[in-house]
This record gives C-alpha cells, sequence and structure tokens, in this order.
C-alpha cells in the first residue's frame, strides 16, 4: 500500500535542498500532456524542491524541464528497450511506458540502473521498481518520495542502489563548475596530517567518502557554505581535485592555495581540466 502522507518534509529535515532547482519549474500540464499521464503530486514537489542533481552521489533525479536537460524524464523505454524485450523476453518482465502499466523512469544511478515508477493505477499508487543495466528488478511498494526517504534513512537497504552508510547525505545541485587539478610535490608532514590541516584551513567541511588501497588514498568532501567540491588523493598522483562554481575562481584559488602552503607541500602543476578558470600564476589570485 502506498503511503498517503506526503515524505517530502523527511527528506529536506535530512538533505537541505538547494537554493534554486535546476530544470525544477515548469507548466505540469503541458509536461503530463507530452508524456500522456498525469504524474504523482509527491514527485511534482521533490521536482520543484530540488530540481536535477545527484543525492548522495548515487541517485540522479529526472525531471521534464529544461532545454538542455540531459536526464529529462521522458516515456522512451519501450522506444529504447522493446528490440532487446523481442530478443529476450524473460528478461522483461514488466511492460514498458507507453504500455498500459509500463514501466516509466523518474531517477537513474551511477551504475546506470534506472529507478522507474510501475504505472499501474492512479498516480498516486505507483509503485517503485528499480532495474540494473544486469536486468536484475527490485519492487518496492511505495512512492518515489516515499522510496527516497527510506532510502537516506535506511529504511530501505538496495543491492541496486547502495547507500553511503557513516556520511551524512547530502544533495548536489546540477550546476556548471569549473574542475581544476594541482599537482603537489611531497612534503615532510605524512598524508593523515596534510589532510587535516587542508580540511581544518578550509573549514566547515563535509565528508564525502574516502578510498583506501595498497597504500594509496583519495578523501572526498565538500567546503560547506561554498559547495566547493574537493578530492585529496595520492591513487592517481598526489595532486587536489577542485570543483566549484566558476564564479567562485578567485576566491577558491586563494583559500586551496593557503591551505597547501599550510600543509608544506609545493605547486608542481595546475590544469584546468573542465571549464575557463585559470589558476596558473599571474591568472588574478597571488597563491
Amino acid at each position: 500500500m502506498i503511503e498517503a502522507h506526503n515524505p517530502l518534509p523527511r527528506i529536506t529535515e535530512r538533505v537541505p535542498p538547494p537554493a534554486e532547482a535546476v530544470d525544477g519549474h515548469g507548466d505540469w500540464a503541458v509536461a503530463e500532456q507530452e508524456l500522456g499521464t498525469r504524474l504523482p503530486d509527491d514527485y511534482k514537489r521533490l521536482v520543484e524542491t530540488y530540481g536535477r542533481g545527484d543525492f548522495w552521489g548515487a541517485l540522479c533525479l529526472r525531471t521534464p524541464f529544461g532545454d538542455d536537460n540531459p536526464v529529462r524524464l521522458e516515456g522512451n523505454l519501450l522506444e529504447d528497450f522493446g528490440p532487446s524485450r523481442e530478443l529476450f523476453p524473460e528478461q522483461h518482465p514488466y511492460p514498458l511506458f507507453p504500455e498500459p502499466g509500463g514501466l516509466l523512469t523518474w531517477g537513474v544511478t551511477e551504475s546506470a540502473a534506472q529507478l522507474c515508477w510501475l504505472t499501474e493505477g492512479a498516480p498516486e499508487s505507483w509503485p517503485v521498481v528499480i532495474w540494473s543495466r544486469d536486468d536484475d528488478y527490485e519492487r518496492y511498494d511505495c512512492s518515489a518520495a516515499a522510496f527516497l526517504a527510506r532510502w537516506i534513512s535506511g529504511r530501505i537497504t538496495s543491492e541496486l542502489l547502495p547507500r553511503e552508510d557513516g556520511l551524512a547525505p547530502w544533495f548536489d545541485a546540477a550546476i556548471d563548475r569549473d574542475h581544476v587539478y594541482v599537482r603537489l610535490g611531497e612534503g615532510s608532514l605524512p598524508y593523515p596530517e596534510r589532510l587535516r590541516i587542508l580540511r581544518d584551513a578550509l573549514a566547515p567541511t563535509a565528508d564525502r567518502g574516502s578510498y583506501a588501497y595498497q597504500g594509496n588514498r583519495q578523501d572526498h568532501f565538500v567546503v560547506t557554505g561554498t559547495g566547493w567540491q574537493l578530492t585529496y588523493e595520492t591513487a592517481y598522483g598526489h595532486q587536489l581535485r577542485v570543483a566549484f562554481p566558476p564564479a567562485d575562481s578567485e576566491a577558491a584559488r586563494a583559500a586551496v592555495m593557503a591551505a597547501v602552503g599550510l600543509m608544506g607541500c609545493p605547486v608542481e602543476s595546475v590544469a584546468t581540466v573542465h571549464g575557463t578558470s585559470s589558476w596558473e600564476p599571474g591568472s588574478g589570485v597571488r597563491s
């Protein structure tokens, strides 16, 4: 049975929404006419609150708005997977939208699994089906927003959508970000101490996960308030990877380079791998 109450407050309590919902607002009547179906009210509130972006770096919410939206809500599963179903019908136990009661995708995961509604009956009663690219399926008899609330809180455990245990949940809006890599030389301090100095200099920060293998490290965190995303690592060379809104380029460069100085690590090179920001010497801010 689908939950009747609104689960959105339970989501926003744990996951602060962005200041602006990217591709989150538009004419719902037009969107529903184009799809050929009415959409659940809880999904509409979710889109208007968060917009396009990623929950926990794992679940990307589709929205029906935005001319340049790469994950637009569309009823194209039959077109995309109909030929495959003809060859392997046993791998497709559910109809595909716009077939009656067909699967309709409202979210995608980092591993290319699709979070779908099973469009049987009234939209408020549509259950959630996760469909992996290996043709594994999980069904949950709750709405999209209720599923999200339960997944974030740990009340739902999904093999097709793992959650980041031990980390506070987050949402990253799908905004433009420049990405700069700062290659570092070795300093005299051990890695854990350098990481502590870096995070203290940029505080407050929040964990985004860590990785360690055969002596290599990779630590992800975000600068709360600005939303700058950083990875400090030795896994692919000793470097900092920094992502930030283009308008924050000079502020991010000043703060990061000052922190690197405290770490005692010489800067060997700086490269912009995405965007237009220049952190090279003489680009406008001194390190």
